[in-house]
């Protein structure tokens, strides 16, 4: 069936600096992705990643390299269950948070592995990023991420990132309806046409291309294969003349 959604899975990986049960402004707009996932029978999951011990570091597990815990190993396991991945940032000093640095590392640590195809492991997977704050720096922080997704194998639709900034400098995050004892009414960033359109768009066309490459069983091997790289193979590649 046309705009059958209902095969696919979503993680949203929060990077909030603030751990449960605290509100955070980006998983409130996280929920507006979520949300139109789940009405498109979408099966949908959601890491807060600082409620996690997560150290910082590119192996895949951080107590080979002296660290008491770590619980990527069992976290990742639910990023390679899904077909997309988004991930969510408030901004600091015009960056994503440090949590979405580390998020990023993690993911790195796992790049030169591959699926059964040869192929690096997160290929075939769909990426997009949720940015939020009261100050400059969503296009930034997006190219960011959605470079670096792309660098270890996801895939990136057309708009892909969505965000709330609000006015530049100290005020109101997203969703809020005070601040500095002052009642704003209806939560802030709720109502902005722009945010609402980034947001759904970004939405189904990371639901458009996971669709498409799950039906077709992700991407072909011809040409992209580690595994076949290493035993020799090059197909079209003619190395240039010395």
């Amino acid at each position: 069936m046309e705009n059958d959604f209902s095969k696919l899975k979503a993680l949203f990986i929060n990077c909030t600096l603030k751990k449960s049960p605290q509100l955070s402004h980006t998983g409130l707009l996280i929920d507006v992705s979520k949300q139109i996932m789940l009405n498109e029978k979408v099966v949908v999951d959601e890491i807060r990643l600082v409620d996690h011990e997560v150290p910082p570091g590119v192996s895949e597990d951080m107590t080979n390299s002296g660290w008491e815990k770590d619980e990527w190993p069992t976290l990742v396991k639910r990023v390679l269950a899904a077909d997309i991945l988004v991930i969510g940032t408030p901004i600091w000093l015009g960056e994503k948070s440090s949590v979405a640095q580390k998020l990023i590392e993690r993911l790195y640590a796992m790049s030169s592995m591959t699926n059964d195809k040869g192929q690096f492991l997160f290929y075939g997977k769909v990426g997009g990023c949720i940015i939020t704050g009261n100050e400059d720096g969503v296009k930034h922080c997006g190219m960011g991420i959605l470079y670096s997704l792309q660098h270890v194998g996801f895939s990136v639709p057309p708009q892909a990132d969505t965000g709330w900034i609000g006015k530049i400098g100290p005020g109101p995050s997203y969703g809020d309806t005070e601040y500095n004892d002052k009642k704003l009414g209806t939560p802030v960033g709720f109502d902005s046409d722009f945010t609402n359109r980034n947001t759904t768009f970004m939405t189904y066309n990371l639901l458009h291309l996971a669709a498409i490459l799950k039906a077709n069983g992700g991407y072909p091997k011809y040409g992209n294969s580690s595994d076949e790289w290493s035993d020799g193979k090059r197909w079209g590649f003619t190395p240039p003349e010395k």
